[in-house]
């Protein structure tokens, strides 16, 4: 089963090890202590203790893995990508599994295939193969290499 990135190490914090993950992923319990993750070809790094980051807001928390005692080995961890199996919830919309899939109108008409998916505050954005943005809320459907979408009139060009 493919990995997928689910944050990244931003740098040490403090003097014992302790170090600022950024994560890329709605589900902190990718952090909660016990987790292991992977790290770039390393030895999987397990989640000893973890916090949000207050001082930030932004999806950032303060994370010490087992083994990392000192600001050295935090520092070795500088840029590292964490990496988790994917979780199952059979209703939930997955990066992973819309990136490649045609992109449908609800009359059944394929409009484009999708290349990526763009955080954004209000909505995360299908990117499409055309360069155009779509709302994931207007997502109504997904699944078989297709995501079926009803969107408002005049937001695409067709």
């Amino acid at each position: 089963m493919a990995l997928l990135e689910v944050g990244r190490i931003v740098k040490p914090h403090g003097l014992r090890g302790e170090v600022v993950v950024e994560l890329s992923t709605n589900r902190p319990e990718r952090l909660a202590p016990g987790s292991a993750l992977r790290a770039d070809g390393r030895p999987p790094l397990e989640v000893e203790r973890s916090r949000p980051f207050e001082a930030t807001g932004v999806g950032r928390w303060i994370v010490t893995f087992r083994g990392v005692t000192d600001r050295a080995g935090a520092d070795a961890l500088r840029g590292v990508g964490l990496l988790a199996e994917p979780l199952t919830e059979p209703d939930a919309l997955w990066v992973h599994e819309l990136i490649g899939c045609d992109v449908a109108l609800s009359d059944g008409r394929v409009i484009a295939s999708v290349v990526a998916v763009e955080a954004n505050p209000a909505s995360d954005l299908l990117v499409l193969s055309t360069a155009a943005l779509i709302p994931l809320r207007f997502v109504v459907s997904h699944g078989g290499g297709r995501v079926v979408v009803d969107i408002p009139d005049g937001l695409l060009e067709l």
